[in-house]
């Protein structure tokens, strides 16, 4: 038995995809390729948000920072699985565990937050279209993107502070990442308190931001009911639509994750639905937001054209 300190000459063993021998190679196969469309759809993504003006708008300005979260939420876990799948080798030092659980619990975290400003956004888009760019200044939106920036830091900072305090009971981590679920699994004491401090941290930065939105859209979908032109109505479901979806995929499967008690938790179920959450959502996220999206559409048609035209 020992601290979460006591690990520093030791590390942890992640266990990954080794139960499941015949799974890895598939596994290895489709990661890779949702690893590698998620680098060149949200790379797309920020880089058209900053060439075209067009984009140059509160929407597209905090889709590119959710673009950038979910290039570091994969880029924080993919790596580590894919060489655990590859080789034999399935250790992870003390360093790089405490980092990669402080920026997965910072980026989700931060991601949560951002959901919410990008909700607002939308209700003032639908809701208040007249005073849409009065409300949603430049200004103001740095503000809300540095706020949810910084909430979510000090959310990782504090759980992962008491994380490490806790005692635990061996090194084997049955994850293929350093998910604070596992490590608590591995507590040797009575741990009752801190995980009641944690929870309550987890469920302000999931439930709290959860029902804001839901709220959101409830005024978002009774204003858009209101509006004659059925285009009109087309247009703002579609917008609002994708949002939501990314919404329920996020919040759906880390709430499932996160807030379920200690006791009930499998981790075996906890991989796969990890799988979604760090690699499956970022992936579809740039698909969602874009796939019926005529602006983006005409800055890549754009961007394509001037790369044909230079040659």
């Amino acid at each position: 038995m020992g601290s979460f300190n006591a690990s520093l000459g030791k590390g942890f063993i992640l266990v990954g995809f080794s139960d499941w021998p015949q799974l890895e190679l598939i596994l290895f196969i489709y990661i890779l390729i949702f690893y590698s469309l998620t680098l060149f759809g949200n790379t797309t993504i920020i880089a058209l948000s900053q060439v075209d003006l067009r984009l140059h708008t509160p929407m597209y300005f905090f889709l590119s920072h959710l673009s950038f979260l979910d290039l570091c939420y994969t880029t924080s876990t993919v790596p580590q699985l894919l060489i655990n799948i590859e080789g034999h080798d399935h250790t992870i030092t003390y360093g790089r565990c405490v980092a990669q659980l402080f920026s997965v619990l910072a980026l989700g975290s931060i991601e949560s937050m951002l959901l919410v400003v990008m909700a607002f956004d939308r209700y003032a888009a639908v809701c208040r279209p007249l005073l849409y760019t009065t409300i949603m200044h430049p200004l103001l939106c740095q503000a809300l993107a540095i706020s949810s920036w910084v909430a979510g830091l000090v959310n990782s900072l504090i759980q992962t502070s008491l994380m490490m305090a806790m005692p635990l009971c061996g090194y084997r981590l049955n994850h293929f990442f350093c998910e604070m679920p596992v490590f608590l699994k591995l507590a040797c004491k009575d741990t009752a308190g801190t995980e009641a401090k944690m929870f309550v941290a987890r469920a302000i930065i999931l439930v709290f931001p959860a029902t804001l939105i839901l709220g959101s859209y409830a005024h978002i979908a009774r204003a858009v009911l209101k509006v004659k032109s059925t285009s009109g109505r087309r247009k703002a479901f579609g917008t609002c639509g994708s949002h939501l979806l990314v919404v329920s995929m996020f919040y759906g499967s880390t709430i499932y994750t996160y807030l379920q008690p200690n006791d009930s938790y499998s981790e075996n179920e906890g991989k796969f639905v990890a799988l979604f959450y760090t690699i499956v959502t970022p992936m579809l996220n740039p698909l969602i937001y874009t796939l019926r999206n005529k602006d983006v559409k005409g800055a890549l048609w754009k961007v394509l054209g001037r790369g044909i035209e230079s040659r």
